[in-house]
């Protein structure tokens, strides 16, 4: 009789560590869930005039960004603020994007993104997007 008792416990216990990663999944579910998933320039995709397309939108640390657009003729290039500004790529070290759907998470703070095609940044295709 002790020994069903053991392993009675030892069921228990396994439901408990069954109960814990179900839980662990729900919540890494619901994390991954509240992220949402932004079309850069909507149905326009990536392109000039592009630049005040985040105005009145709210995002969030781990938000997606998606950047439509024909890799023949653009690319996105990650900036800092500077290089936001003076439509500016780095002359190392920057993360540039050509695949014409590329998908970027946004870190906290705001992240800066041109196209370093010459000429275009300066005709507005640049964004700049806070995430809180």
């Amino acid at each position: 009789m002790a020994a069903q008792g053991r392993g009675s416990a030892a069921g228990g216990n396994m439901a408990v560590v069954v109960g814990l990663v179900l839980l662990l999944c729900v919540l890494l579910q619901a994390s991954v869930a509240e992220s949402a998933v932004f079309n850069v320039g909507d149905r326009g995709g990536w392109s000039f005039n592009t630049n005040s397309w985040p105005a009145g939108k709210r995002f969030k640390v781990g938000d997606v960004l998606v950047f439509k657009y024909d890799a023949t003729a653009h690319d996105v290039v990650a900036v800092s603020a500077a290089g936001y500004k003076a439509c500016a790529k780095p002359a190392s070290g920057a993360k540039v994007y050509k695949s014409g759907a590329d998908r970027v998470t946004l870190a906290r703070g705001t992240n800066y993104f041109i196209c370093s095609v010459p000429g275009h940044c300066q005709s507005g295709m640049k964004i700049a997007v806070t995430a809180a």
